[in-house]
């Protein structure tokens, strides 16, 4: 009995740093948005920050409508589309996401979103970025240069969500934060999930190969809005249509 346990002890210590090294994913990323990379078969959602998606709208420094996600998306693929990212999972999150902490030739590439202004520390989980985010507000960097609302409060769309940014909304342009980039063309190529609410006033989504896909008109207005991914879609409280 005592040498099956040593023997069942000696092959976890052989297993241990395969494990360990099992929590590593590396390789060029395929950028989804300033928040979400795949590295070959894995989804990941980099931890720590948090950023608009690219159907999210801001006001640039002029107070004029600002398609901030694409930026932020756009950003991100100059600096570190052709590197080859190392990625730290930490978790898993409930869209089956891999959460974690992402470096590209050595960069923290959360802790560079944040520094230039394209993502918020994501204090709900971790504080670890908050000096950059202080530091990008103060600067008025990326999305802080003009006027925008937090992303986790925009995916909700939560009416007493306060803006944040360098100058004020009029009365005029307030309504642009709490839209999406919606209009007769999807934002980008990769954002073309339809999604409207219906007369029960539940949300749902249509991807392409739905049903009634062309039937839906997308305007800039209250539950009409593109998404880039159904877990985009459903962490907006959206629900997949029957039909």
């Amino acid at each position: 009995m005592r040498m099956r346990r040593f023997i069942g002890f000696a092959l976890f210590l052989l297993i241990l740093p395969n494990a360990a090294q099992a929590a590593d994913v590396s390789g060029i990323p395929h950028i989804r948005d300033a928040n979400q990379v795949t590295i070959g078969n894995t989804r990941i959602r980099l931890a720590g920050s948090d950023a608009p998606g690219r159907d999210q709208l801001c006001l640039n420094a002029n107070g004029e409508r600002w398609s901030c996600g694409v930026a932020a998306h756009d950003a991100l693929v100059a600096r570190a589309s052709d590197k080859n990212w190392t990625c730290r999972i930490q978790r898993t999150d409930r869209f089956g996401r891999s959460v974690a902490k992402c470096e590209a030739d050595g960069e923290d590439i959360a802790q560079w979103l944040v520094k230039t202004g394209w993502a918020l520390a994501y204090v709900r989980f971790s504080r670890v970025y908050e000096p950059e985010d202080q530091a990008a507000r103060a600067a008025k960097v990326g999305l802080w240069s003009g006027a925008f609302i937090a992303p986790w409060e925009w995916r909700v769309r939560n009416k007493k969500a306060g803006t944040l940014g360098a100058i004020k909304p009029t009365p005029e342009t307030l309504p642009i934060l709490f839209a999406s980039a919606s209009g007769a063309v999807a934002p980008s190529p990769a954002c073309r999930i339809k999604g409207n609410v219906n007369r029960s006033g539940v949300c749902i989504y249509h991807t392409p190969e739905s049903r009634w896909y062309a039937k839906i008109k997308m305007r800039v207005s209250k539950g009409t809005r593109w998404f880039c991914s159904k877990e985009e879609a459903e962490a907006a409280g959206c629900r997949e249509t029957r039909r």
